[in-house]
């Protein structure tokens, strides 16, 4: 096996780089299907380029994406789709890929398996054979096969699945990848016999009077055995697309025999190809002892995550001095030039005070976003992160949300659109949508840079813990608000969550690079588009009046908008204009809020010592009262009031509903001033 595993990479490569240097003439579409966790993505990635978000944990892909390789003279079309377990769809995601691993259009299906989980694969593998389709499976994850001293025969397994090829690769090392495009080609090519898994007799002779059913009704139709099968397993789907009576041939469903009847022939094949299983406890089960326990499971998830806002603050705020010196350079030096060239006074405000400060005060944040991404990534890599929604699955349950729901809340740390959308996992539409209400409460990055910039401002001495309060805050307040939705829809608990838990590894540099360069580019994207946009428009209401440019802001378009609002968010302690416009240009995007405060009080760097030192001074000239309870409840508004534009418009696309959209805004607006209001008037009895 050890020569089989080290599968001669150098002339994989030339392989792969042979199909880009030739001529395409063919084109094929070929659709990488396997279990959540099996690697499909990283393979996918590996084979066409592409960088997709790739974690160790399930539910990351969510709707099916494209790529591009070649081989020799065939060009390809590769399909990532969602994880699934088996072709009996009941989510959107695995409607997805149950609709994709059927289409006439897919040529050849790549079925990706976790070599070191080989029995749990298996099941999805005797399924798409009885698609009748060209199939190639690809061994992934051989090197960790290797490591834990077992062995796959690799002759005999391929017999056992009627000749189907069997190509064992790494994609995290991307080894084999070239002998795995030319095994999808030469399948292709050759084409395939229908694979029929014997079954007892009495179902055998049920499929056998189905199929002939079928090919009466759909003399055309492919796979007449496998929709024959799914018509005795009594699936809704197949009976809605096919509405043939079967009373004479299936009095009841047969899912159960058939399922039973796949797993009895996965034994006999493990037994045969799979040697020198360890039966020692293996290391993850060990440490699954602490971290997914019922009760030492959600402190240990607290502490970590304490720890990475600790490393946020601390290794961040260290290394945000070469950005904060470089901002101030660009800020003098565009100062000094502007002031040679003799630009007009206004113009000079624009760029140094509007642009060059709300954009540029934005971007000293990216050593404690870049610090939190690298965290997290290291956390969904080794796959920590599927523990979490295990250890919190009792707790979803019992507010009435499906523990599943708590995959997207987790991807809500990194970024709300991808969250919401990534609810398509969810079976019913009334999980999705009260999944979409809370997952907004999960801290985005987007909100780092104000926990960051108050914080250090008004709780200098423990800044990480002020910040680490507000993301479970966040969590909190989701938990609460789905158990008050479920008590007034007099709903019940939810089914328990079932998810598979990935062996721990260690992670992957090439995959973390991948995933915080990603986020990183997101963030700059913003600052150059979304941020710049926001800090003119920021500029100008607060430049312009009734009467045309004016020197004082609190004549501006701004100030009068503010005052309007100002009595509204007086109870919650957040009483000045300022503050009212800051939260106004929020809603383009979290971090406008911070490029606003530096706009309002001409600050050129808000994060620096001295920029924070002037908010400070400034606010206090204003509002002598305002201190770090204020400071507090403005960043528990700005934790729970209306997300993103983008993010609204994500809520509309995914729910197919502007009424519901609309109810989510006022219901977010409602309990952002409700939870502010009572945190500030409660704690002005003790402050």
């Amino acid at each position: 096996m050890s020569d089989t595993v080290q599968q001669n990479k150098d002339i994989s490569d030339k392989i792969i780089k042979k199909g880009v240097s030739g001529v395409p003439h063919k084109h094929i579409n070929v659709a990488c299907i396997g279990n959540p966790n099996c690697g499909k993505t990283t393979l996918f990635n590996a084979l066409t380029g592409s960088k997709l978000k790739v974690a160790n944990w399930p539910g990351v892909t969510v709707e099916r994406f494209e790529g591009h390789a070649s081989y020799e003279d065939t060009e390809i079309t590769l399909i990532d789709t969602p994880g699934i377990y088996s072709l009996t769809s009941y989510s959107i995601e695995e409607k997805v890929t149950r609709q994709c691993a059927m289409d006439d259009d897919i040529d050849v299906i790549i079925n990706v398996v976790d070599a070191s989980s080989l029995e749990r694969n298996l099941y999805l593998t005797l399924q798409l054979l009885e698609l009748g389709k060209p199939m190639v499976l690809a061994l992934n994850m051989m090197d960790i096969v290797q490591e834990r001293g077992m062995e796959i025969d690799i002759h005999r397994l391929p017999e056992m699945l009627g000749d189907t090829p069997v190509v064992p690769v790494s994609a995290a090392k991307r080894t084999g990848l070239g002998i795995l495009l030319h095994a999808v080609i030469h399948h292709y090519e050759e084409g395939t016999e229908e694979y029929i898994l014997d079954y007892p007799p009495f179902i055998e002779d049920k499929i056998a009077k189905l199929s002939v059913m079928m090919q009466a009704h759909y003399p055309s139709h492919s796979s007449v055995r496998w929709h024959a099968i799914k018509l005795l397993e009594d699936d809704e789907e197949v009976k809605r697309e096919h509405p043939i009576s079967v009373t004479n041939v299936a009095d009841k469903s047969y899912e159960k025999e058939i399922i039973q009847s796949k797993y009895t022939y996965i034994e006999s094949i493990v037994k045969e190809v799979l040697f020198h299983k360890s039966q020692k406890a293996a290391a993850t089960d060990k440490i699954d002892r602490l971290l997914t326990h019922p009760f030492w499971g959600v402190p240990v998830f607290l502490l970590i995550m304490c720890l990475v806002f600790f490393l946020t603050f601390t290794v961040g705020d260290a290394l945000k001095g070469v950005f904060e010196a470089g901002l101030g350079f660009v800020s003098d030096g565009a100062s000094a030039v502007l002031e040679e060239l003799h630009v007009a006074g206004w113009l000079q405000s624009l760029i140094v005070e509007g642009i060059i400060a709300g954009v540029g005060g934005i971007l000293t944040f990216v050593p404690n976003i870049f610090i939190l991404f690298l965290a997290l990534g290291i956390l969904e890599d080794s796959g920590y992160m599927a523990r979490v929604a295990y250890v919190m699955d009792s707790i979803m349950g019992k507010v009435g949300l499906s523990g599943k729901a708590f995959l997207p809340m987790i991807l809500g740390f990194g970024c709300t659109v991808p969250a919401i959308m990534a609810t398509r996992a969810l079976e019913t539409e009334r999980d999705r949508r009260k999944t979409m209400l809370v997952t907004p409460f999960m801290s985005c990055s987007a909100r780092l840079p104000v926990y960051v910039l108050f914080s250090d401002m008004f709780f200098p001495e423990h800044p990480a813990l002020t910040a680490f309060s507000l993301y479970v805050a966040g969590m909190v307040i989701a938990i609460l608000a789905a158990l008050i939705s479920n008590r007034l829809e007099k709903g019940k608990e939810n089914d328990s969550l079932l998810i598979e838990l990935p062996e721990y590894k260690r992670p992957n540099p090439r995959t973390i690079r991948i995933y915080v360069w990603n986020k990183l580019k997101d963030y700059l994207s913003k600052a150059g588009t979304t941020i710049f946009v926001a800090s003119i428009v920021i500029w100008l209401v607060l430049n312009f009046g009734m009467s045309g440019m004016v020197d004082d802001p609190a004549e501006s378009f701004g100030a009068v908008i503010g005052r309007v609002l100002v009595p509204v968010l007086a109870p919650a302690g957040l009483g000045m204009w300022q503050i009212v416009v800051a939260l106004l240009s929020g809603i383009s995007a979290k971090e406008v809020v911070v490029s606003s405060f530096a706009v309002l009080f001409g600050v050129a760097n808000a994060n620096s010592e001295a920029g924070m030192a002037a908010i400070v001074q400034n606010i206090h000239s204003l509002n002598p009262g305002f201190g770090p309870l204020n400071a507090y409840c403005l960043m528990l508004f700005c934790l729970l009031y209306v997300p993103c534009v983008a993010t609204v418009a994500t809520v509309k696309k995914e729910s197919g509903s502007w009424g519901f959209t609309f109810k989510m805004i006022c219901f977010q607006l409602i309990l952002a001033w409700a939870v502010s209001t009572l945190v500030f008037q409660v704690g002005s009895l003790f402050v």
